[in-house]
Protein backbone atom coordinates (compact mmCIF):
# COMPACT_ATOMS: atom_id res chain seq x y z
CA UNK A 1 0.00 0.00 0.00
CA UNK A 2 1.52 3.11 -0.87
CA UNK A 3 1.38 5.98 1.65
CA UNK A 4 0.46 9.59 0.90
CA UNK A 5 3.92 12.02 1.86
CA UNK A 6 2.26 15.39 2.41
CA UNK A 7 0.94 16.89 5.53
CA UNK A 8 -2.25 18.58 5.49
CA UNK A 9 -1.35 21.25 7.92
CA UNK A 10 2.23 21.99 5.47
CA UNK A 11 5.76 21.98 6.44
CA UNK A 12 8.65 23.28 8.50
CA UNK A 13 10.60 25.57 6.08
CA UNK A 14 14.15 24.06 7.54
CA UNK A 15 15.13 21.43 9.06
CA UNK A 16 16.59 23.87 11.74
CA UNK A 17 13.07 25.37 12.54
CA UNK A 18 11.83 21.45 13.32
CA UNK A 19 14.73 20.85 15.80
CA UNK A 20 14.31 24.25 17.40
CA UNK A 21 10.13 23.24 17.46
CA UNK A 22 10.96 19.59 18.80
CA UNK A 23 13.41 21.31 21.16
CA UNK A 24 10.75 23.48 22.47
CA UNK A 25 8.21 20.73 23.11
CA UNK A 26 10.84 19.20 25.08
CA UNK A 27 12.40 22.17 27.16
CA UNK A 28 9.56 22.82 29.56
CA UNK A 29 8.94 23.94 33.13
CA UNK A 30 10.40 20.71 34.27
CA UNK A 31 14.23 21.36 32.58
CA UNK A 32 14.04 24.42 35.28
CA UNK A 33 14.42 22.85 38.21
CA UNK A 34 13.85 19.17 38.23
CA UNK A 35 16.72 17.89 36.24
CA UNK A 36 19.05 20.13 38.06
CA UNK A 37 17.35 18.99 41.59
CA UNK A 38 17.34 15.11 40.87
CA UNK A 39 21.22 15.54 39.29
CA UNK A 40 23.01 16.94 42.40
CA UNK A 41 20.86 14.75 45.17
CA UNK A 42 21.33 11.37 42.72
CA UNK A 43 25.32 11.91 42.34
CA UNK A 44 26.13 14.88 40.59
CA UNK A 45 28.21 14.49 37.45
CA UNK A 46 28.09 10.66 37.81
CA UNK A 47 24.29 10.80 37.20
CA UNK A 48 24.71 13.14 34.50
CA UNK A 49 27.02 11.09 32.51
CA UNK A 50 24.24 7.68 33.52
CA UNK A 51 21.93 10.00 32.02
CA UNK A 52 23.38 10.88 29.25
CA UNK A 53 23.44 6.57 28.86
CA UNK A 54 19.93 6.44 29.30
CA UNK A 55 19.19 9.22 26.67
CA UNK A 56 21.09 6.85 23.96
CA UNK A 57 19.48 3.86 24.67
CA UNK A 58 16.02 5.26 25.73
CA UNK A 59 15.13 8.96 24.76
CA UNK A 60 16.39 8.97 21.55
CA UNK A 61 15.61 5.72 19.97
CA UNK A 62 11.85 6.50 20.77
CA UNK A 63 11.97 9.88 19.80
CA UNK A 64 13.56 8.54 16.47
CA UNK A 65 10.70 5.90 16.20
CA UNK A 66 8.24 9.05 16.51
CA UNK A 67 9.69 11.36 14.10
CA UNK A 68 10.38 8.48 11.51
CA UNK A 69 6.69 7.48 11.73
CA UNK A 70 5.65 10.98 11.21
CA UNK A 71 7.33 12.05 8.40
CA UNK A 72 6.23 8.95 7.00
CA UNK A 73 2.49 9.05 7.68
CA UNK A 74 2.02 12.67 7.22
CA UNK A 75 -0.67 13.07 9.40
CA UNK A 76 -2.44 13.17 13.05
CA UNK A 77 -0.78 10.64 15.22
CA UNK A 78 -3.88 9.00 14.99
CA UNK A 79 -4.47 8.85 11.20
CA UNK A 80 -0.79 8.12 10.78
CA UNK A 81 -1.11 5.09 12.93
CA UNK A 82 -4.16 4.05 10.69
CA UNK A 83 -2.41 3.91 7.54
CA UNK A 84 0.98 2.39 8.85
CA UNK A 85 -0.44 -0.44 9.69
CA UNK A 86 -2.27 -0.94 6.96
CA UNK A 87 0.76 -0.76 5.50
CA UNK A 88 2.81 -3.14 7.22
CA UNK A 89 -0.40 -5.79 7.31
CA UNK A 90 -0.58 -5.07 11.24
CA UNK A 91 -3.57 -5.37 14.10
CA UNK A 92 -5.75 -1.70 13.59
CA UNK A 93 -5.66 -1.88 17.11
CA UNK A 94 -2.21 -0.13 17.01
CA UNK A 95 -4.46 2.68 15.84
CA UNK A 96 -4.71 2.88 19.97
CA UNK A 97 -1.44 4.68 20.18
CA UNK A 98 -2.34 7.62 18.23
CA UNK A 99 -5.81 8.29 20.09
CA UNK A 100 -3.88 7.54 23.58
CA UNK A 101 -1.36 10.54 22.37
CA UNK A 102 -4.07 12.89 21.97
CA UNK A 103 -5.86 12.12 25.14
CA UNK A 104 -2.47 12.46 27.23
CA UNK A 105 -1.59 15.75 25.70
CA UNK A 106 -5.18 17.33 26.51
CA UNK A 107 -4.79 15.84 29.78
CA UNK A 108 -1.39 16.89 30.52
CA UNK A 109 -2.09 20.47 28.82
CA UNK A 110 -5.38 20.73 31.67
CA UNK A 111 -2.73 21.16 34.11
CA UNK A 112 0.22 22.47 32.56
CA UNK A 113 -1.59 25.44 31.65
CA UNK A 114 -2.38 26.07 35.55
CA UNK A 115 1.37 25.93 36.47
CA UNK A 116 2.32 28.00 33.51
CA UNK A 117 -0.01 31.06 34.48
CA UNK A 118 1.17 30.84 38.02
CA UNK A 119 4.67 31.71 36.28
CA UNK A 120 3.12 34.41 34.24
CA UNK A 121 1.51 36.00 37.55
CA UNK A 122 5.41 36.06 39.18
CA UNK A 123 6.55 38.05 36.41
CA UNK A 124 4.11 40.36 37.52
CA UNK A 125 5.24 39.94 41.28
CA UNK A 126 8.42 40.00 40.60
CA UNK A 127 8.73 43.27 38.40
CA UNK A 128 6.66 44.80 40.56
CA UNK A 129 9.14 45.01 43.34
CA UNK A 130 6.98 42.06 45.71
CA UNK A 131 10.35 40.35 46.69
CA UNK A 132 12.44 43.23 47.12
CA UNK A 133 14.13 42.35 50.46
CA UNK A 134 11.16 40.10 50.98
CA UNK A 135 11.43 37.54 54.29
CA UNK A 136 11.21 33.72 53.61
CA UNK A 137 7.29 34.08 54.97
CA UNK A 138 6.64 37.27 52.71
CA UNK A 139 7.53 34.61 49.76
CA UNK A 140 6.22 31.41 51.15
CA UNK A 141 2.82 33.33 51.87
CA UNK A 142 2.39 35.08 48.97
CA UNK A 143 2.97 31.56 47.01
CA UNK A 144 0.16 29.96 49.31
CA UNK A 145 -1.99 32.86 48.64
CA UNK A 146 -2.03 31.74 44.57
CA UNK A 147 -3.13 28.86 45.65
CA UNK A 148 -5.55 29.05 48.02
CA UNK A 149 -7.29 32.10 45.50
CA UNK A 150 -9.23 30.20 42.45
CA UNK A 151 -10.27 33.24 40.86
CA UNK A 152 -6.50 34.51 40.29
CA UNK A 153 -5.57 31.11 39.49
CA UNK A 154 -8.60 30.97 37.09
CA UNK A 155 -7.33 34.14 35.22
CA UNK A 156 -4.00 33.60 34.96
CA UNK A 157 -4.64 30.02 33.36
CA UNK A 158 -6.70 31.85 31.05
CA UNK A 159 -4.40 33.96 29.85
CA UNK A 160 -1.54 31.24 29.41
CA UNK A 161 -4.33 29.54 27.36
CA UNK A 162 -5.41 32.24 25.22
CA UNK A 163 -1.76 32.80 24.12
CA UNK A 164 -1.09 29.35 23.29
CA UNK A 165 -4.54 28.96 21.22
CA UNK A 166 -3.96 32.23 19.39
CA UNK A 167 -0.63 30.38 18.54
CA UNK A 168 -1.19 27.36 17.19
CA UNK A 169 -4.93 28.81 15.40
CA UNK A 170 -2.38 30.45 13.10
CA UNK A 171 -0.75 27.63 11.38
CA UNK A 172 2.44 25.72 11.00
CA UNK A 173 3.95 28.55 9.25
CA UNK A 174 2.13 31.59 10.61
CA UNK A 175 2.05 30.46 13.73
CA UNK A 176 4.14 27.68 14.97
CA UNK A 177 7.46 28.88 12.76
CA UNK A 178 7.15 32.23 13.95
CA UNK A 179 6.97 31.65 17.82
CA UNK A 180 9.37 29.43 17.81
CA UNK A 181 11.27 31.65 15.63
CA UNK A 182 10.85 34.30 18.23
CA UNK A 183 11.03 32.56 21.67
CA UNK A 184 13.68 29.70 21.59
CA UNK A 185 15.99 32.25 20.50
CA UNK A 186 15.31 34.53 23.25
CA UNK A 187 15.03 31.91 25.84
CA UNK A 188 18.84 30.95 25.16
CA UNK A 189 19.46 34.80 25.29
CA UNK A 190 17.72 34.89 28.64
CA UNK A 191 19.20 31.90 29.96
CA UNK A 192 22.85 32.92 29.18
CA UNK A 193 21.80 36.06 30.40
CA UNK A 194 20.97 34.57 33.47
CA UNK A 195 23.76 32.29 33.28
CA UNK A 196 26.26 34.99 33.67
CA UNK A 197 24.55 36.68 36.62
CA UNK A 198 24.31 33.71 38.62
CA UNK A 199 28.58 33.38 37.41
CA UNK A 200 29.22 36.76 39.60
CA UNK A 201 26.68 36.17 42.35
CA UNK A 202 29.36 34.40 44.54
CA UNK A 203 27.69 31.01 44.97
CA UNK A 204 28.99 29.65 41.25
CA UNK A 205 31.62 27.07 42.73
CA UNK A 206 28.81 25.62 45.33
CA UNK A 207 26.69 25.53 42.68
CA UNK A 208 29.02 23.79 40.20
CA UNK A 209 30.00 21.54 42.82
CA UNK A 210 26.40 20.53 43.57
CA UNK A 211 25.47 19.46 39.66
CA UNK A 212 28.83 17.72 38.57
CA UNK A 213 31.12 16.52 41.60
CA UNK A 214 31.08 12.88 41.08
CA UNK A 215 29.68 11.01 43.60
CA UNK A 216 29.47 7.44 42.75
CA UNK A 217 28.56 6.08 46.31
CA UNK A 218 24.94 7.09 46.50
CA UNK A 219 24.78 5.34 42.52
CA UNK A 220 22.32 2.20 42.47
CA UNK A 221 19.52 0.49 40.69
CA UNK A 222 17.18 3.05 41.78
CA UNK A 223 19.87 6.22 40.50
CA UNK A 224 19.04 4.27 36.69
CA UNK A 225 15.84 4.41 37.17
CA UNK A 226 15.20 7.84 38.26
CA UNK A 227 17.58 8.61 35.01
CA UNK A 228 15.87 6.77 32.66
CA UNK A 229 12.36 8.54 33.95
CA UNK A 230 14.08 11.28 32.75
CA UNK A 231 15.40 10.90 29.82
CA UNK A 232 11.90 9.42 29.06
CA UNK A 233 9.72 12.32 30.03
CA UNK A 234 11.90 15.37 29.03
CA UNK A 235 12.10 14.47 25.61
CA UNK A 236 7.70 14.75 25.47
CA UNK A 237 8.11 11.20 24.09
CA UNK A 238 4.59 9.13 23.89
CA UNK A 239 1.96 11.75 23.26
CA UNK A 240 1.98 12.45 19.72
CA UNK A 241 3.54 15.60 20.03
CA UNK A 242 6.76 14.07 17.78
CA UNK A 243 4.61 11.95 15.49
CA UNK A 244 2.71 15.10 14.28
CA UNK A 245 6.14 17.18 14.63
CA UNK A 246 7.21 14.85 12.41
CA UNK A 247 4.61 14.67 9.96
CA UNK A 248 6.10 18.08 9.26
CA UNK A 249 9.27 17.79 8.64
CA UNK A 250 10.80 17.96 5.06
CA UNK A 251 12.27 14.65 3.13
CA UNK A 252 15.44 15.94 3.06
CA UNK A 253 16.31 16.48 7.17
CA UNK A 254 17.82 13.01 8.22
CA UNK A 255 16.07 12.24 11.71
CA UNK A 256 19.31 10.22 13.05
CA UNK A 257 21.50 14.05 13.41
CA UNK A 258 18.46 15.46 13.78
CA UNK A 259 17.03 14.09 17.01
CA UNK A 260 20.96 14.09 18.39
CA UNK A 261 20.53 18.06 17.89
CA UNK A 262 17.28 17.90 19.63
CA UNK A 263 18.40 15.98 22.46
CA UNK A 264 21.70 18.13 22.99
CA UNK A 265 20.00 21.30 23.13
CA UNK A 266 17.47 19.62 25.87
CA UNK A 267 20.28 18.84 27.80
CA UNK A 268 22.05 22.10 27.71
CA UNK A 269 19.01 23.96 29.11
CA UNK A 270 18.77 21.56 31.64
CA UNK A 271 22.73 21.82 32.76
CA UNK A 272 22.79 26.01 31.95
CA UNK A 273 19.48 25.93 33.79
CA UNK A 274 20.86 24.18 36.64
CA UNK A 275 24.22 26.48 36.47
CA UNK A 276 21.89 29.59 36.68
CA UNK A 277 19.57 29.02 39.93
CA UNK A 278 21.42 26.72 42.33
CA UNK A 279 24.57 28.91 42.82
CA UNK A 280 21.99 32.09 43.58
CA UNK A 281 20.25 29.68 45.86
CA UNK A 282 23.66 28.72 48.09
CA UNK A 283 24.54 32.52 47.92
CA UNK A 284 21.88 33.46 50.15
CA UNK A 285 21.96 29.80 51.98
CA UNK A 286 18.43 28.44 51.12
CA UNK A 287 17.51 25.28 51.06
CA UNK A 288 17.58 23.73 47.49
CA UNK A 289 14.24 22.65 47.75
CA UNK A 290 12.26 20.83 44.59
CA UNK A 291 9.13 21.60 42.43
CA UNK A 292 6.81 24.39 43.17
CA UNK A 293 8.76 25.40 45.87
CA UNK A 294 11.77 25.79 44.18
CA UNK A 295 10.73 27.83 41.39
CA UNK A 296 7.81 30.11 43.34
CA UNK A 297 9.43 30.49 46.73
CA UNK A 298 12.72 29.70 46.97
CA UNK A 299 14.22 31.29 43.89
CA UNK A 300 11.91 34.77 44.29
CA UNK A 301 13.64 34.92 47.81
CA UNK A 302 17.06 34.37 46.63
CA UNK A 303 16.58 37.34 43.89
CA UNK A 304 15.11 39.84 46.26
CA UNK A 305 18.29 39.64 48.24
CA UNK A 306 20.60 40.67 45.06
CA UNK A 307 21.69 43.38 43.67
CA UNK A 308 18.87 44.31 40.42
CA UNK A 309 17.45 40.97 41.83
CA UNK A 310 13.93 42.23 40.71
CA UNK A 311 14.91 43.09 37.03
CA UNK A 312 16.78 39.54 36.82
CA UNK A 313 14.42 37.70 38.58
CA UNK A 314 11.16 39.10 35.61
CA UNK A 315 13.94 38.10 33.24
CA UNK A 316 13.86 34.23 34.86
CA UNK A 317 9.75 33.96 34.94
CA UNK A 318 9.49 35.47 31.38
CA UNK A 319 12.28 32.22 30.32
CA UNK A 320 10.01 29.82 32.35
CA UNK A 321 7.19 31.21 30.46
CA UNK A 322 8.45 31.07 27.00
CA UNK A 323 9.91 27.43 27.74
CA UNK A 324 5.96 26.64 28.99
CA UNK A 325 4.41 27.63 26.08
CA UNK A 326 6.43 26.16 23.20
CA UNK A 327 5.63 22.75 25.31
CA UNK A 328 1.99 23.65 25.41
CA UNK A 329 1.64 24.41 21.93
CA UNK A 330 3.26 21.27 21.11
CA UNK A 331 0.97 19.31 22.94
CA UNK A 332 -2.29 20.90 21.07
CA UNK A 333 -1.18 19.43 18.03
CA UNK A 334 -1.71 16.24 17.72
CA UNK A 335 -5.33 16.88 18.35
CA UNK A 336 -6.01 19.76 16.22
CA UNK A 337 -3.89 18.07 13.54
CA UNK A 338 -6.23 14.90 13.81
CA UNK A 339 -9.80 17.23 13.50
CA UNK A 340 -8.34 19.01 10.89
CA UNK A 341 -7.83 16.17 8.59
CA UNK A 342 -10.72 13.93 9.81
CA UNK A 343 -13.46 16.72 9.74
CA UNK A 344 -12.23 19.52 7.23
CA UNK A 345 -12.61 22.20 9.68
CA UNK A 346 -11.19 25.27 9.99
CA UNK A 347 -7.77 24.81 12.09
CA UNK A 348 -8.70 28.41 14.48
CA UNK A 349 -11.95 26.91 15.02
CA UNK A 350 -10.66 23.90 16.37
CA UNK A 351 -8.10 24.92 18.43
CA UNK A 352 -10.72 27.92 20.22
CA UNK A 353 -12.90 24.78 20.95
CA UNK A 354 -9.78 22.73 22.48
CA UNK A 355 -8.31 25.89 24.04
CA UNK A 356 -11.88 26.52 26.32
CA UNK A 357 -11.88 22.77 26.34
CA UNK A 358 -8.84 22.40 28.33
CA UNK A 359 -9.68 25.58 30.32
CA UNK A 360 -12.36 24.14 31.50
CA UNK A 361 -10.85 20.95 32.38
CA UNK A 362 -8.28 22.75 33.91
CA UNK A 363 -10.54 24.30 36.56
CA UNK A 364 -10.41 20.72 37.98
CA UNK A 365 -6.94 21.61 38.86
CA UNK A 366 -7.08 25.07 40.42
CA UNK A 367 -9.69 23.60 42.66
CA UNK A 368 -7.27 20.45 43.54
CA UNK A 369 -5.62 23.53 45.77
CA UNK A 370 -8.03 25.22 46.97
CA UNK A 371 -12.42 24.19 47.42
CA UNK A 372 -11.37 20.88 46.03
CA UNK A 373 -7.90 19.99 48.36
CA UNK A 374 -9.56 17.01 50.19
CA UNK A 375 -11.74 15.55 47.69
CA UNK A 376 -10.17 12.52 46.36
CA UNK A 377 -12.02 10.15 44.41
CA UNK A 378 -9.23 7.49 43.43
CA UNK A 379 -6.87 6.22 45.31
CA UNK A 380 -6.29 9.15 47.55
CA UNK A 381 -5.07 11.27 44.86
CA UNK A 382 -6.84 14.70 44.17
CA UNK A 383 -7.93 15.78 40.78
CA UNK A 384 -4.75 17.05 39.53
CA UNK A 385 -2.53 14.61 41.11
CA UNK A 386 -4.81 11.86 39.23
CA UNK A 387 -4.56 13.06 35.93
CA UNK A 388 -0.70 13.74 36.69
CA UNK A 389 -0.38 10.21 37.36
CA UNK A 390 -3.09 9.14 34.75
CA UNK A 391 -1.03 10.80 32.16
CA UNK A 392 2.17 11.17 32.97
CA UNK A 393 3.34 7.72 34.71
CA UNK A 394 0.51 5.24 32.71
CA UNK A 395 -0.05 7.12 29.35
CA UNK A 396 2.89 8.29 28.41
CA UNK A 397 5.16 5.53 29.34
CA UNK A 398 2.83 2.91 27.90
CA UNK A 399 2.64 5.12 24.71
CA UNK A 400 6.31 5.50 24.39
CA UNK A 401 7.31 1.66 24.85
CA UNK A 402 4.63 0.73 22.08
CA UNK A 403 6.17 2.97 19.62
CA UNK A 404 9.45 1.30 20.33
CA UNK A 405 7.91 -2.28 19.96
CA UNK A 406 5.91 -1.10 16.82
CA UNK A 407 8.58 0.39 14.77
CA UNK A 408 10.96 -1.91 15.04
CA UNK A 409 8.59 -5.56 15.66
CA UNK A 410 5.33 -4.46 13.26
CA UNK A 411 6.83 -1.74 10.38
CA UNK A 412 7.84 -3.22 7.60
CA UNK A 413 11.82 -2.88 7.56
CA UNK A 414 12.05 -1.30 4.11
CA UNK A 415 10.35 1.69 5.22
CA UNK A 416 12.86 1.68 8.40
CA UNK A 417 15.92 1.44 6.01
CA UNK A 418 14.16 4.65 3.74
CA UNK A 419 13.03 6.86 6.57
CA UNK A 420 16.88 6.35 8.08
CA UNK A 421 18.87 6.23 5.35
CA UNK A 422 20.50 3.22 6.37
CA UNK A 423 22.11 0.72 3.88
CA UNK A 424 24.11 -1.68 6.57
CA UNK A 425 22.79 -5.08 7.79
CA UNK A 426 24.77 -4.54 10.91
CA UNK A 427 23.33 -0.82 11.63
CA UNK A 428 19.95 -2.22 11.26
CA UNK A 429 20.86 -4.92 13.89
CA UNK A 430 22.65 -2.43 15.91
CA UNK A 431 18.73 -0.44 15.79
CA UNK A 432 16.80 -3.19 16.59
CA UNK A 433 18.45 -4.12 19.45
CA UNK A 434 18.79 -0.67 21.30
CA UNK A 435 15.60 0.23 19.57
CA UNK A 436 13.52 -2.92 20.02
CA UNK A 437 15.13 -4.51 22.84
CA UNK A 438 16.52 -1.86 25.08
CA UNK A 439 14.22 0.94 25.15
CA UNK A 440 11.03 -0.90 25.61
CA UNK A 441 12.78 -2.89 28.82
CA UNK A 442 14.15 0.23 30.28
CA UNK A 443 10.64 2.20 29.68
CA UNK A 444 8.89 -1.06 31.14
CA UNK A 445 11.14 -0.86 34.15
CA UNK A 446 10.61 3.06 34.56
CA UNK A 447 6.64 2.40 34.59
CA UNK A 448 6.53 -0.87 36.84
CA UNK A 449 9.15 1.61 39.19
CA UNK A 450 6.20 4.63 39.49
CA UNK A 451 3.43 2.99 39.59
CA UNK A 452 4.54 0.20 42.43
CA UNK A 453 3.87 3.03 44.84
CA UNK A 454 0.79 3.52 44.01
CA UNK A 455 -0.55 0.52 44.72
CA UNK A 456 1.46 -1.13 46.96
CA UNK A 457 0.71 2.17 49.42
Amino acid sequence: MSISTQSTDGRWSSRWLFVLAAAGSAVGLGNIWKFPYIAGENGGGAFVLIYLVCVACVGAPIMISEVMLGRKGRASPINTMRKLTQAAGASSRWTFLGWMGVLAGILILSYYAVIAGWALNYIWLTASGTFDSASAQVATTTFDQLQQDPLTMMGWHGVFMLITIWIVARGVSRGLETAIKWFMPLLFVLLLVLLAYSMNSGGFAQGWAFMFDFNWSVIGPETWLIAMGQAFFTLSLGMGTMMVYGSYVPEDSHIGSTVLTIVALDTFVAVAAGLAIFPLVFVNGLEVGQGPGLMFVTLPLAFGQLPMGAVFGTVFFVLVSFAAITSAISLTEPAIAYVVEEYNAKRSRVAISLGVFCWILGLGTVFSFNIWADVKPLLGLNFFELVDQLSQNIMLPLGGLLIALFTVWALPQTIVREQLEVGSDRVMLCWRVVGGVIAPLGVAAVFIYTLLPLFTG
